[in-house]
């Protein structure tokens, strides 16, 4: 198979410095936005949490 993924000749280094540095800032800007969207991520937590529970109780009347 034939690497078409680098052309001879063709290699632009400012282009992936570019690449690179959004590259680099895009995390960042995730963990700012983080915290607004952890609230309900928290809730759904705690409710599988609470249901797991609630599915081990049963069982553990049922069998007892």
């Amino acid at each position: 198979m034939a690497n078409n993924q680098a052309p001879q000749g063709n290699h632009d280094p400012a282009g992936s410095t570019q690449m690179f540095r959004a590259f680099v800032d895009e995390p960042q800007a995730r963990q700012a936005a983080a915290p607004s969207g952890s609230g309900p991520r928290i809730g759904l937590i705690l409710g599988v949490v609470a249901a797991v529970a609630i599915v081990a109780a049963v069982a553990w009347l049922a069998l007892a």
